[in-house]
Order: structure tokens, then sequence, then C-alpha cells
């Protein structure tokens, strides 16, 4: 081994299909034989080995390994490219890549060689010359070896001058671990470190003729370039503690407030997990907090004064609830309640009043070819007529349309529209579809899709009934019987109107329980009158028993009212004759009286 000054050195190696396999094994060898004879490390020699054929890849670069071990273990490790022999193309990576400060090269202000060692067995297919030259201007110099078929012209094209000592031509693969060993000779030169008194405080660095000093790592040289001072790595502010950055010989270390501990990253911290540690005997929830901890109560529930039991909040009696009839208290919450027969509303604290009961209502009405085009205007006729019952608003009775044949047409959603007026004006717009009966399509649509929140119905927990009115007027092209059972399930109250050739049996088996009273037929289109009275009087939020008319609380308070008011009026007026006839009885005695008083004069 000889002593030799810092050298980046990069090994381009020729990997072509020319190359047979126990020729490559002779390469590495002589590559491993010209490392081991080098003193290699991050101050010392490094380097890097690129192969080539048609494409040219990096094997490690020159910051990748700063030992022989691991140099050797990734050569061994080497797989030949086998393809063709673009030496020139190798020489351009070696020169804008492998010889470049990001891949490990110093810097050229201190003075290191470059130097290409380019090992080929043939003729390039590509120009070597000008990127050659290109590469020696560049500070790059490069030795040329070639095996056996290697063509001496390209060898010379690449090679720095004195040419006499950087090319090579090597008679046989066999040949070139003896080559090696006189190679080696070329490299080694003076050790300026070593024959001369440099002063350096931690280490020399020999270039060709001279030397340089270089600190250890966490170490700046001083202006004179020979002593060293420790580096203050917290100063610049990049050193990435999320807490406390301390200084320490030329490096850092990151540090943590109390309460907090380093993480694996050593530079974030995490909070310690007091809770975590088992003994916080709180009853609901533990919070750590730098230091320590303390108790939390869930929602509903207060902390009593041994800071870690809880007991139940009545929020009924703690906050201003809001609730018109009654506050129900709950685990942690509250909600209202309405009396009898009225609905609680959208807000969840008022309950609702006299007047038509408030539904979500989707009409889905049967526009196919057998219904025809004068019909149908009587359907959507049909259709405002009911409108017109309800009391339409975002709060009240929401309606949406849905019309279906062989397919199936959300007209408008329930959060379309919010008066009737609206709603009226949409359906008389509504264009004819004509083709099929695909009845149980519409039902599938109508459960899944029209009485969702996001087309405007409102949730289950607001007790605002979801009411489904399908008409038709023939037998249905698909099954019913799945998603008629389904929207009942789901809670939709479900009418059926039948007209013409509708079919009985599908009819009852679409309608809620009880049948009799969600069902309505008509023989004709024009003789659907009687069925809106029949629908208006089944939608009211609360039905009547046995054969007494059905009404709704509202419509019964209502009818109570109108009663009371005809009773008094009758009975005013019962007063008014009594008092009057009493005074006719006394002006007809008067009459008399006179009468007779007058006979008597006569």
């Amino acid at each position: 081994k000889c002593r030799t000054g810092p050298l980046d050195i990069v090994f381009v190696i020729d990997s072509s299909r020319s190359v047979r396999p126990f020729e490559f094994e002779t390469m590495r060898r002589f590559m491993t034989d010209i490392i081991g004879s080098l003193d290699v490390g991050p101050n010392a020699t490094r380097v890097g080995v690129i192969q080539y054929s048609s494409q040219v890849q990096n094997i490690f670069s020159l910051k990748t390994f700063f030992t022989r071990a691991d140099m050797e273990r990734a050569i061994n490790g080497i797989v030949p490219l086998a393809q063709g022999t673009m030496t020139g193309l190798a020489i351009q990576y070696a020169m804008n890549v492998a010889f470049s400060t990001q891949e490990g090269a110093r810097p050229p202000h201190k003075g290191i060689p470059r130097i290409a060692i380019v090992v080929t067995d043939g003729r390039p297919q590509d120009r070597v010359t000008e990127v050659a030259a290109q590469a020696r201007k560049a500070g790059i110099e490069i030795y040329a070896v070639g095996i056996q078929r290697a063509d001496m012209n390209s060898l010379r094209a690449m090679a720095s001058p004195p040419l006499e000592e950087h090319v090579f031509l090597v008679e046989s693969f066999e040949l070139i671990q003896q080559f090696a060993k006189q190679f080696q000779d070329k490299l080694c030169g003076v050790d300026m470190c070593m024959e001369r008194e440099h002063g350096c405080q931690h280490s020399c660095v020999s270039t060709p003729g001279s030397f340089y000093c270089e600190c250890n790592p966490g170490y700046r040289l001083n202006v004179d370039g020979k002593t060293c001072s420790p580096i203050d790595a917290c100063a610049d502010g990049r050193h990435g503690c999320q807490h406390h950055c301390v200084s320490v010989r030329g490096s850092y270390s990151c540090r943590c407030r109390a309460g907090y501990y380093l993480s694996q990253n050593k530079r974030s911290c995490t909070m310690i997990d007091y809770c975590s540690f088992g003994n916080h005997s709180c009853q609901h929830e533990c919070v750590s907090i730098p230091n320590g901890h303390y108790c939390r109560c869930r929602s509903g529930f207060t902390l009593q004064p041994d800071s870690k039991s809880c007991r139940a909040t009545d929020l009924c009696n703690g906050v201003d609830h809001g609730c018109e009839f009654k506050c129900v208290s709950t685990e942690g919450s509250y909600h209202c309640v309405c009396p009898e027969g009225q609905q609680l509303q959208a807000d969840g604290k008022t309950c609702s009043k006299c007047g038509a009961g408030h539904v979500d209502l989707v009409m889905v009405i049967d526009g196919s070819k057998s219904v025809r085009p004068q019909n149908f205007e009587l359907v959507k006729q049909f259709v405002n007529r009911i409108v017109d019952l309800l009391e339409v608003s975002p709060h009240g009775t929401r309606v949406g349309l849905v019309q279906y044949s062989s397919r199936v047409r959300t007209e408008f959603p329930l959060n379309k529209y919010h008066s009737a007026d609206e709603i009226k004006k949409a359906v008389m717009d509504v264009e004819y579809m004509e083709k099929g009966t695909m009845t149980g399509l519409a039902l599938k649509h109508m459960v899944e899709h029209s009485f969702s929140e996001l087309e405007g119905a409102r949730p289950l927990s607001h007790n605002i009934p979801r009411i489904g009115l399908v008409f038709t007027d023939g037998r249905s092209q698909d099954d019913i019987s799945e998603w008629a059972r389904r929207a009942k399930e789901s809670g939709i109250v479900m009418f059926a109107v039948g007209v013409g050739k509708a079919v009985e049996e599908e009819l009852r088996a679409i309608a809620s329980e009880p049948v009799e009273q969600h069902f309505s037929y008509s023989a004709d289109f024009t003789t659907m009158t009687h069925l809106v009275e029949n629908f208006s009087l089944n939608i009211c939020p609360e039905e009547g028993k046995g054969e007494m008319e059905i009404r709704s609380p509202c419509e019964c308070e209502a009818l109570v009212q109108f009663q009371t008011n005809t009773v008094a009026i009758l009975q005013s007026l019962t007063e008014k004759n009594i008092l009057w006839a009493r005074s006719l009885a006394q002006m007809t005695a008067r009459l008399e009286d006179l009468e007779k008083q007058i006979a008597n004069k006569k």
C-alpha cells in the first residue's frame, strides 16, 4: 500500500454483452485490488462505481460508502447489463452526475483530484472525442484501460495527456490483475502532510504538491487556516428542536420542558400521559396536563368535591330548555315532548297548533303510455287539489313529486318549493313520460332517494309523518312486493290510488294498515273527486276509531269550538225572544185595558 493524498475516483466499467461472465469477474477483482491499496474515508479518498452498456447505471456514488468492505460488497453485487457499448454516454454521466457535489465530489476549490478510470473491451457505439474533451476541461483526469478487443484510437481519444501515462491496453482479462499492481503506482503520490510540518489542529489533507487543514465535525476552520473553533449548532435556528437546543462540542441535542419527554426523532416533545399510569381514580375521564392530571365528567354530569366522582345533572332544571310543554331529562342531555295529539316542531321545542297536520308528502304518479295525455292532465289537477288541502311551508308540510314509466324521474324533491303556489305551477309544467309501468322501480326510488334528508325529508327524530301516495292506472311490469314492504318498514305511511285497470291486489300490497283506509279506486279519470276527499281525511297526524269520521285532534277542537259558539248564539237568540214575548204580552194587556176604557166611556 502507498500513502495517497485524498482523491475522488469513479470507475466507469463496460458491462456490454461482449464481456463474458468470467471476464466481468476479473473486472470486479481489478476494482477491489485498486480500492484495497487506497486510503479511503470521508476526508481521504472517495470512490464511486458506474457500469454501462446501452445505458448507464450508478452502482454507488462518492458519498455512499467510506469503508473498503462496504465498497467491495457493492461491487460483488453488480449484475452486468449485457447490451451495447455507449462509452460516450457513460463519460457524459460521470461528468454531469457522478462528479457533482450532490453525489459526494469535493468542491473544486479544495483541489482534490477527480479521476475517472474507464475500463472497456470494445469499440464505442457512440462518439467519445467531444464528450471526453469536455470532461477533461471540467477538471476530470481520465485513465483509459482497454482489454483485448478494445480500439486504441478510442482509448487515446478518451484519455488525458500525457497519453503514455493515461492509456493502457491489456492483452487479456487474465492479465488485468497484474496490470492493477502497476496502475496503483500511478495513483500513489507524495503525502505532503507527512513531508511538512502542517500545523493543523485537527487533520491535514494532502493534495498534489500541497495540503490544507480540515476540522472535525462540529467545528469550523478559523481564519488562520489551521486552528478550529466549535460550532454553535443551535445558533443558526436549523436544529429543529421543539423546546430547547443544547450545544455540545460542535454538535447539539434537544431537550424538553418539564412534563414532556423527547420523541424518537430526538427533536419533538410529547407530553407525559399521567392518566396512562392507571392510578388517577377518575370516575369518568382523566385529562393529562404538564406535571399532572385532572378528572372530568361527561356531558350532563357534575364533578363532585372529591374531584374524582361524577353525579348526573338535571338539565331541565339547570338550563333554559325552552320546551313549550314539557322537558324530559336523560343521562347527559334532555329533550322536549308535546301533549298527546300534537307534534314536536322542527325546532325541537315548540308543539304543533290547530291546523292541518304537518307531513313530508311524496306523490308518485304513473306516467305510462296507458294513461294517455288528456288523462295525465287530470292526474296533475288531482295532485294540485291535494296540495290545496295542505299548509305548505319549510316548517309545515313539504311536498315532493316523482313520475315513473319504464324509468323513474324526480320532478321536484321535498326541499325544492316552499309554497302551494310554487308547487302547483311546477306540477302543471310536468311533461308526460309515456312507455311502461315499473311501479316497483318507482317504490325503490322513493324509499332510497325521495325520503332522504339530502332531498329534504326531515330527520325521523322530529316525528314528522312521512307519507307516500302512489297513483297508478294499471298492472306493474315488475315486482312491487319487496319495495312496498321496505317502504312501510322504514316508517312511510303508504296510500295507493288506483284508476281504470289498476289491480286491487297491487293497491292493497302498497297500502299501509288498515288497508281499507289507505287505498282508493276510481273506475274513471273523470270521477276522481271523491279520492281527494278520502285522502284529506286520512293524512291527519292521528286517525279516529271505528265508524266515526276520521279527523285530526285540531279539527275536533275546531268542531267543539264551533259547537260552543253556535250554542251560545242560539241561547242569546232564545233569551231575546223571551224578553220580546214578555214585552209583547205587556203591550197586549195595556191595549186591552185601553179598549175596555174606551168601551166604558161609550
